[in-house]
């Protein structure tokens, strides 16, 4: 049985043969060669992620991994002493680290908004922050859904207090893509970075980064190469114009093919049907979790979404993920050391994750309650 561990979903078949055939392509004929032939499909993801983020191709840039796409973001803010990055409590160790390095080297503050009564990050807390502060606020960057529980943080509200504030708002939507819709415009988001391989079930080593057309115009990448950039004369460069300047020349093709084709089947399923599957089948689990003796739901917010997190008494998090494989029953664990500003304020020090998919079914779903039954 094969939960989706946070998001590690299988690829379906359209998206692994796409890259086994450009793979032959390429062992037969080159890989240069075999990257003009494939021109077309790789032009049709840049396409297709903007068909499901709702803007234009040419504000799309295909880079290695989520984290890379927000990195290419973050660090191409300018960020001075005592300006304000203003985070979620639930906000990813990768993105808290990066908020405390540029902080160690510029010396802009980190603020962690406080949650509401839900669980969620406090709109109105953002909203008193976003208007006055020990210095200003330069950037709002919140992640959407947190890799340690199934909340789903308001992200369109988040959105329009930081538009109305005039700030840039990078949204890490890792685990939101494929699981849920997602227009940029309606988010508010003037970034938006994302990985294949979570719920949009694409290939390893792929991601995307969605940077607005104006925004783009005044940010200039953290490094570039003859991709991102263009070499005008001995002393001189000119940044490429749109979002591209976040991509760098060398890079999975086959990767490349392959999250457009995951990008294509989950709009050809449908967003809004795929969201409904897993938001009833999570419910569902939580549910039955709930009801068995020993085990605690762990999961904050209003909205929740496909990814369940729970503990069993008197067991760590390690030991149940290890019985559960044992019966070939696939979660993860979440631990404090990515999740800092989170669960150790509610008192946890890791959970298991059990996260569904559309392609999950109710069986499955009875079959992990029994064992985890029987772990407790």
């Amino acid at each position: 049985m094969h939960f989706n561990n946070a998001g590690a979903a299988l690829p379906p078949r359209p998206v692994t043969g796409a890259m086994i055939r450009h793979l032959e392509r390429e062992a037969a004929i080159g890989g240069y060669e075999a990257a003009a032939e494939a021109a077309d499909e790789i032009g049709h993801t840049y396409a297709a992620i903007a068909a499901m983020l709702s803007c234009d191709p040419a504000e799309i840039a295909l880079v290695e991994n989520a984290t890379r796409a927000w990195d290419m973001a973050f660090y191409s803010m300018s960020l001075r002493a005592g300006d304000r990055i203003l985070t979620s409590r639930a906000e990813y160790a990768s993105n808290a680290l990066a908020f405390l390095q540029a902080s160690r080297k510029t010396g802009a503050v980190v603020e962690v908004v406080g949650d509401d009564q839900d669980g969620q990050l406090d709109v109105a807390d953002l909203r008193r922050r976003l208007a006055s502060g020990p210095g200003p606020a330069r950037l709002v960057a919140v992640t959407h859904i947190p890799t340690q529980g199934g909340l789903v943080n308001p992200a369109a509200q988040i959105g329009q207090a930081a538009r109305d504030a005039g700030v840039p708002y990078l949204l890490d939507a890792c685990q939101s893509a494929g699981q849920q819709p997602l227009d940029v415009t309606e988010l508010g988001c003037d970034m938006l970075s994302a990985t294949g391989r979570k719920f949009l079930r694409g290939p390893r080593g792929t991601g995307f980064l969605y940077v607005s057309a104006e925004l783009a115009r005044r940010l200039e990448p953290p490094f570039i190469d003859l991709w991102s950039a263009t070499w005008t004369g001995p002393d001189s460069f000119e940044i490429s114009p749109g979002a591209r300047r976040f991509e760098s020349w060398e890079s999975s093709v086959a990767g490349r093919i392959g999250l457009g084709v995951a990008v294509s089947y989950a709009l050809e399923i449908g967003l809004a049907e795929i969201e409904a599957r897993v938001t009833e089948l999570a419910a569902r689990l939580r549910g039955e979790l709930a009801g068995l003796p020993g085990v605690t739901v762990r999961d904050l917010g209003r909205r929740k979404c496909g990814i369940v997190t729970f503990t069993v008494d008197g067991v760590a998090a390690g030991q149940v993920q290890q019985q559960l494989s044992a019966q070939r029953i696939n979660v993860s664990t979440s631990g404090a050391a990515s999740a800092r500003y989170d669960l150790p304020a509610r008192g946890l020090s890791e959970v298991v994750r059990a996260s569904v998919h559309y392609y999950n079914t109710g069986g499955e779903l009875d079959q992990l309650c029994r064992a985890v039954r029987a772990i407790g």
